[in-house]
């Protein structure tokens, strides 16, 4: 059973329009809870969000039957402050059960104890899907240029990386970890069935993991004639990999003619997937370690857990490789993110930047008038696409000579708007610092979009509790800013 919120007032509290934050107070969580607060007081945008919620958490089924579960403002305000303030589920179980502010806002008051733990907060915010988090935030940003019209005015686009949560991908590692999951999932499946050729498992292992060790010593000391030993132990692991798989290969067609025997043991088609996995690091370590290929990323896997992981090589200080995928950002003047899309694993910064202009311009009923982007973006179809989108574009030219034509015939407004635009590195760390965009924490390519999603909204619930409070009190420590617009 499930339901909006709590209608019936409490003698102990939980009241949200009358919980008293301390706007002296500097900490990430409160500006979060203004903006919920803000949000719950205008019922019109309350109801869009909860039934945006309801949607994703009920789905078909029915909100009077069943066993009680959270209500569907307790999973946005969780929601909320899971990034907004960068917590993990353990930090969140602990506030939502002890900080006072926070219960209040959620509509608890002080005698009531309801189940928050880690898990259950986990499952709740998993429940809602990256499209519906990314709706909820426009109508936050909608709501925020509401109080601020002119800031839709002034936007500022770039793009940064989101790393996964992955070890760093060696072919020896890779293969490793490949057929450490494939042997996990064959061993049970096995002794179901009563075959045999899995009883070494634990030896099997442990050469692989050996000469793994040894080609991580060679790749790392190197020497003389280092290549050549590194192609010897490379051939060993390839030949002793090669066996496991042929077993497992094995195991799959016998279990494809019973497939009820594996029920409720293992998934055979997560086995097939990691078979093909490995096997595919097994022909990209051939080709470039054996043969003396270069192999283009397109054929790479990074992780065989997170395979939508991609390279990237941008020549960041201190980051000259990053692991994740890139994604795009727009920046109004108040700082709230307008809109973010996660690039395609083969797409650049040039590929998707009038596309998303499109898309972001249209939403804003062609509000946008000056629009900045760095030289990355630039290629003559953009400049000319993009000067018909934006009355004020500024994309500057790469090179030198070209650079410097452009500067020289370019008006106040450009020199004006590419001053400007180096403040979205600031939003951007604040994202990667403050909103936990930095590494994704979550499993799998649909994890990976909805803890993106999260990080944007709780960036926007950050950006509207700060002008709320600052129109309140402009003195106040919570509503300062020294971020530049």
């Amino acid at each position: 059973m499930r339901k909006a919120f709590s209608r019936q007032g409490r003698l102990d509290g939980g009241r949200v329009l009358e919980v008293d934050l301390n706007l002296n107070c500097r900490d990430e969580i409160i500006p979060v809870l203004r903006s919920l607060q803000h949000v719950y007081a205008r019922p019109i945008l309350r109801d869009q969000i909860i039934m945006l919620i309801e949607h994703d958490v009920l789905g078909e089924g029915s909100a009077d039957r069943g066993r009680e579960g959270l209500d569907y403002w307790h999973i946005l305000v969780l929601a909320a402050a899971k990034l907004g303030c960068n917590f993990d589920y353990d930090r969140l179980q602990d506030l939502a059960e002890n900080h006072r502010n926070l219960r209040s806002i959620m509509g608890l008051g002080e005698w009531k104890n309801l189940d928050f733990a880690a898990r259950r907060i986990r499952d709740n915010i998993c429940l809602l899907t990256s499209e519906t988090i990314e709706v909820i935030s426009h109508a936050l940003v909608a709501e925020g240029q509401r109080l601020v019209p002119d800031a839709v005015e002034r936007v500022r686009a770039d793009s940064f990386v989101v790393e996964t949560n992955i070890h760093y991908p060696t072919d020896s590692s890779l293969i490793v970890d490949g057929l450490r999951k494939v042997i996990e999932l064959c061993v049970p499946l096995a002794n179901a069935l009563g075959l045999e050729g899995w009883r070494q498992q634990v030896q099997l292992l442990k050469a692989m993991r050996c000469v793994a060790r040894q080609i991580d010593r060679i790749a790392a000391k190197k020497g003389p004639n280092y290549q050549q030993r590194l192609q010897t132990e490379y051939a060993k692991l390839l030949k002793k990999s090669s066996r496991v798989l042929v077993r497992a290969r094995a195991l799959c067609a016998v279990l494809q003619k019973t497939p009820a025997a594996c029920a409720g043991i293992g998934d055979l088609t997560t086995l097939m997937t990691f078979i093909d996995r490995t096997d595919r690091v097994r022909d990209v370590a051939r080709r470039r370690v054996i043969h003396g290929e270069t192999v283009p990323n397109s054929d790479k896997i990074f992780s065989m857990f997170e395979p939508h992981t991609q390279l990237y090589k941008r020549g960041k200080a201190g980051e000259p490789v990053q692991f994740g995928r890139l994604v795009l950002v727009y920046e109004d003047a108040t700082g709230f993110i307008m809109h973010h899309h996660l690039m395609a694993r083969d797409a650049g910064d040039r590929d998707v930047a009038t596309e998303q202009t499109r898309i972001v311009q249209a939403r804003c009923g062609g509000k946008i008038k000056e629009l900045s982007f760095d030289r990355g973006f630039h290629s003559p179809d953009n400049q000319t696409e993009l000067s018909e989108l934006v009355e004020n574009l500024c994309l500057p030219k790469p090179g030198r000579k070209q650079a410097a034509e452009q500067t020289a015939a370019a008006s106040a407004t450009f020199h004006r708007a590419r001053q400007r635009h180096p403040g979205i590195e600031s939003a951007i760390g604040a994202l990667q610092s403050g909103n936990g965009l930095g590494r994704c924490r979550d499993r799998g390519e649909t994890g990976f979009e909805r803890y993106l999603a999260l990080g944007i909204l709780g960036r926007n619930l950050h950006v509207l509790g700060r002008v709320l409070i600052a129109r309140e009190n402009a003195e106040c420590a919570a509503g300062r800013s020294q971020r530049a617009a």
